[in-house]
């Protein structure tokens, strides 16, 4: 059987049901949306169903999905099929879905599919025997700062290497919970080598000081200043202003005379005193016609030309 096609016949259970704790949890799902819009409840109730039949999805769970939500069964069935979070046949107890796209490839996801093939004895679209563990290669999974990672289940495990993953599978066979997240101890998404935003922060805080830019009292050179008074000095006298010293007028010849600006195409140069550039006229603006108006004085072109025409061929009736 291999993963995202559907169980066997002999495997699929004849009726399924939702228990009435599940019911009611389907109930508050399909309030959320609007009337005429309860089919948008489809994703949320299959998974739903999937959670209640050991992690797997039969047919008889999407029939009864599709009934509940007054829609074709074919509609189920493509949301189901199209989805790979819904697993339409039955899978282990863990499902361990292993990243080996670019960035988990780079940083060592073969050591982590190793360290599975030792510990299960399984391979990427394989079962164990006893149903305890199935192993899925998939795509990433948006967690390549912290790769190479999985996801079992529900839960991401990250930061890992081949010893972290071969004890993650030790602790599920004892029935333990390992824990999820970085399994090298570092929050979030921070650098490996630790914090280094807001350094100088973190370690004053850690010291008990309030961190830098935050004082609970006046720095030194704000008391100094509070505890010495400052003694008056007396403003200078004012002084008499420099006597204003007056400068010669030039006369007319001695003034540079300012080059006007010709309008005649003509070399621009000072004007004779008193004489005043002439002023170039503005040609006038000619109107064009408009489409309109030049279709007119065609048409009466044409009928004037015919006229003509007409009396020329036209005989003079001679003279009684």
């Amino acid at each position: 059987m291999s993963f995202g096609a559907p169980a066997p016949n002999e495997l699929q259970p004849e009726s399924f049901e939702f228990t009435p704790e599940n019911k009611k949890r389907a109930e508050t799902i399909i309030a959320r949306y609007p009337a005429g819009r309860e089919q948008s409840a489809v994703i949320p109730l299959l998974d739903l169903a999937q959670r209640q039949n050991d992690n797997w999805l039969p047919r008889a769970a999407m029939d009864y999905v599709a009934d509940m939500l007054g829609v074709p069964r074919i509609r189920a069935y493509e949301v189901a099929s199209f989805y790979t979070m819904f697993n339409r046949a039955p899978v282990g107890r863990h499902l361990i879905q292993v990243c080996t796209t670019t960035p988990c490839w780079l940083c060592g996801s073969g050591d982590i599919l190793r360290a599975i093939k030792e510990k299960t004895g399984l391979k990427p679209g394989e079962h164990d025997t006893d149903g305890a563990f199935s192993v899925v290669e998939v795509e990433c999974l948006g967690a390549c700062v912290n790769a190479p990672m999985v996801q079992i289940n529900d839960d991401y495990f990250e930061d890992l290497d081949h010893d972290r993953m071969a004890a993650i599978i030790d602790a599920l066979r004892r029935g333990e919970a390992p824990p999820i997240g970085s399994q090298t101890g570092r929050r979030g998404s921070q650098a490996q080598n630790g914090p280094t935003t807001l350094q100088a922060w973190r370690e004053a805080v850690e010291r008990g000081e309030p961190g830098p830019g935050r004082h609970t009292e006046p720095p030194p050179a704000a008391v100094e200043a509070e505890a010495e008074p400052t003694a008056e000095v007396a403003a200078p006298e004012a002084a008499d202003p420099p006597a204003e010293v007056s400068k010669p007028e030039k006369t007319a010849a001695e003034k540079p005379k300012r080059p006007r600006r010709r309008t005649d195409g003509k070399a621009a140069g000072a004007e004779p005193d008193g004489e005043a550039a002439p002023k170039a006229k503005a040609a006038p603006r000619k109107r064009q016609p408009s489409a309109s108006r030049k279709a007119a004085d065609a048409a009466k072109t044409a009928a004037r030309s015919n006229t003509d025409t007409a009396a020329k061929a036209t005989p003079e009736e001679p003279e009684s």
